[in-house]
Parts: structure tokens; sequence; C-alpha cells
């Protein structure tokens, strides 16, 4: 389109005046087709300090391995092996990855290794869903945990022993096909649904680059087209990530973990009139023992008996009045006067929903 060429000039410029408490496109979206995508492999790792599995699978992938390499074992020998682990490989194929380039591998193990400290991987395929290979790994391994055990038993680990790393251990052999070369438009996708960050990022995108250029799809999407260049084409999404746009205010939401008591209150909660008043009810028992002597020429034995004390105590409540529309900094003050601990809190929350005082979306995790 035209327009867009001679607009991306105009782009660069007015990008030194875009808002000030705003956020880059490339922070919240992703753009629809680019994306990584996951490998999986298998293979062996050897030259371990007789930390290795003993698993029928290992011996026979071990048997498999001498057997490409022009050794033969008899099938009535099994190997008796302590330095060889079997292992599961998984990687990260990024988008537009090239032939020749390198990644990261994370290496697993399958079997019952106790540790593959020291240990090197040998070549291993990488395959992708379709089962196609698109790289293969190869190297030492960097584990970050350790164990030691003694004769009697004792052992001790730090970490896990069983997983390690190899720093651009696998060199790509195949890329996968990308439609980027040849489309004539993209979609942005939004890292949090929003309507209102849709047609702001619509918006500014037909401000800085021409009238019909972008189109908001749903909460999500918003459609852009792109040049008809292929040489504008990298220049242009460029100048489209770097522009800043005014997001949404997202709704008024409290978070709540209940395993960890971690409470997190937004910004925009709102508290209606209510009345709050918590109190906490302690009983406590203790057993004491005490020794019950016969009395004289009664011909009784002493004995021990146990005595129960029991005392019931109760704190006195505070009540504090939340006004209409209450800020959060209001409601986190009142609050912390009367010294609710974290699952006192929840109990306070859970119960302003009910009441429908709190103006907000109460979500437990």
């Amino acid at each position: 389109m035209a327009i867009i060429k001679k607009s991306i000039l105009v782009l660069l410029i007015l990008l030194f005046v875009a808002p000030v408490h705003a956020e880059r496109i490339k922070d919240l979206v992703s753009i629809s087709g680019v994306r990584s995508n996951h490998l999986i492999g298998y293979g062996l790792v050897v030259g371990l300090d007789g930390t290795g599995d003993n698993e029928a699978f290992t011996k026979q992938s071990f048997k498999s391995l001498l057997d490409k390499l022009g050794v033969t074992i008899p099938a009535s020998i099994t190997p008796g092996i302590k330095n060889v682990a079997a292992v599961s490989l998984h990687a990260e194929l990024p988008a537009f990855a090239k032939m020749g380039q390198k990644i990261d591998v994370t290496v697993s193990s399958l079997g019952n290794a106790k540790s593959l400290r020291g240990g090197t991987l040998l070549l291993a395929p990488l395959k992708g869903m379709d089962s196609n290979i698109y790289a293969v790994a190869q190297g030492n391994l960097v584990v970050g945990g350790l164990s030691a055990s003694g004769e009697d038993g004792s052992k001790i680990t730090v970490n896990l022993p069983v997983v390690g790393r190899i720093p651009n251990g696998a060199i790509i052999e195949a890329e996968v096909p990308s439609p980027f070369q040849c489309a004539q438009s993209l979609t942005f996708n939004l890292n949090r649904s929003d309507f209102s960050t849709a047609k702001a990022l619509s918006d500014t995108i037909n401000k800085y680059m021409g009238p019909q250029t972008a189109r908001a799809l749903d909460a999500t999407s918003v459609f852009v087209y792109l040049p008809e260049d292929q040489d504008k084409k990298v220049m242009f999404i460029s100048a489209l990530e770097n522009l800043e746009v005014q997001v949404g205010i997202p709704i008024a939401k409290v978070v709540i973990n209940s395993r960890t008591g971690t409470i997190i209150i937004g910004q925009n909660v709102m508290v209606g009139p209510a009345a709050v008043t918590h109190g906490s009810l302690t009983v406590t028992i203790t057993e004491n023992k005490d020794v019950s002597q016969p009395q004289p020429l009664s011909l009784g034995v002493t004995a021990e008996v146990n005595k129960s004390d029991v005392v019931v105590t109760q704190d006195k409540s505070r009540m504090f009045l939340l006004q209409p529309d209450v800020s959060l900094e209001s409601i986190v003050r009142a609050i912390n006067q009367i010294g609710v601990a974290p699952g006192d809190l929840v109990a306070i929350l859970e119960a302003l929903k009910q009441a429908g005082a709190l103006k907000a979306e109460l979500e437990v995790i």
C-alpha cells in the first residue's frame, strides 16, 4: 500500500512524541504464527562415576549404540554398566531459526540414575511433533545439584542432580517454514484480552500509518496490512513494535492464593458501605502429670494420674466502618489497624463479596 510506504519515515519521527504513560506494542502483543517449537529426543549420557542407572531399556540402548559403531555384543550377554544413564532431551526451536545455529538443551534422567554430574551426552536427534529431525544434540552436561551417601544409608542431596543442561548443545539441521516472507498482512494477539486495549492499538496504528491500516477483530486480535515491498516488511514491523499505546484499565480484581496465604488487591478495587468485625476464639488444653498419694494405713499405692487444664480465651473484636467507594489505601489501612492475619483477611474479603460490598472480582487460586 502506497500510504504505508510513505508513512514509515513519519512514524519513526513521531515515536519520540508518544504518550509517556503507555506501553510499547512489542510488550503487549505477540505476532500470530511467529512462535517457537518444542523439540524432544532420547539419548545416553556416559562418563558417570558409578551413578548411572541399571534399567533394561538403558542396557538395550547401549547395545544398539555399540552395534551401530561396529561392536557386536552377543544377545546372551547383558552388559553390566554403571556409568551410563538413559535421558530425555527437550529444547525450544526459536522462530526464524536457521541451519547451523545453536540452541540450549535440557537433559533429564529417565531411569534410576543417582546423578548426571560429570556426564557427556552422546549424539542424539531432536524431533518435532511431525517426527522430523530438526536438531542434533551432544556435549558435556552442566548439573547444578549433587548427591552423596554413606555406607550406613545416610544421604544428602542438594538441588536436583538428575537434571542438567547443555548450553548451545544442539545444532539446528532443518528450518521450520514460515509464511512471513509472502504474507500481505499479520495479526497482533494481545497478551491480555481487552476490548479497550485492542481499540487503542488499532487507533494508534491507523494514526501513524494511515487510515484502514489496522482494525480490531475482537478483544484479542488486531489485523494489520503489510507493505507490498518485501524489503519494507522488517522495517515496518520494527517501527510498529516500538509504538506506544495507552492500555485499557484492567478489571478490579482480588487474587487470593489459598496455599501460601498471599493476597493481591488491584488498584481499582472499591468497597461499598459496610461494617466489619472479626474476632478469634482460642481453646488451650494442657496435659499435666500428677501423683496420687494414698492416705496413711489405707493400704493404697502411689499412682501417676493425668490432669487436664482447659482454658478458653476470646480476643476482643474491634469493628471498623468502610465508607462508600473507599480506595485500596483505605481498605489496607483499616484492616491493618485491627491486626488481621492473612487467613482472617481472606475470610473478611469473602464475606464482603457475599454481602455485595466488594466491587471486584474475587479469584482464588
